[in-house]
């Protein structure tokens, strides 16, 4: 992760789009008078938003989870 300050990303606000964009970077811009802020690729900002609104749901999160268990045994989704 690559992390600067506002006036540093304010200089090269370019470079630091482009790192993202192109290379998958993340930017964490600090804020001497307010809070920080981060620039992430924005598929990643989409996948980790539809992730927090499946886990949102307790039901949801556990059947979630019951897959991903199948799926680390070798087992179908589907079975029991």
């Amino acid at each position: 992760m690559i992390e600067v300050d506002f006036a540093q990303a304010r200089a090269s606000l370019g470079t630091l789009i482009d790192a993202v964009a192109n290379g998958g970077e993340r930017v964490l811009i600090r804020r001497g008078n307010g809070e920080d802020v981060a620039l992430v690729p924005a598929a990643e900002l989409r996948s980790l938003q539809e992730t927090a609104h499946l886990l949102r749901s307790p039901k949801n999160t556990a059947r979630l989870l019951r897959v991903i268990l199948r799926a680390r045994e070798g087992r179908s989704p589907a079975e029991g």
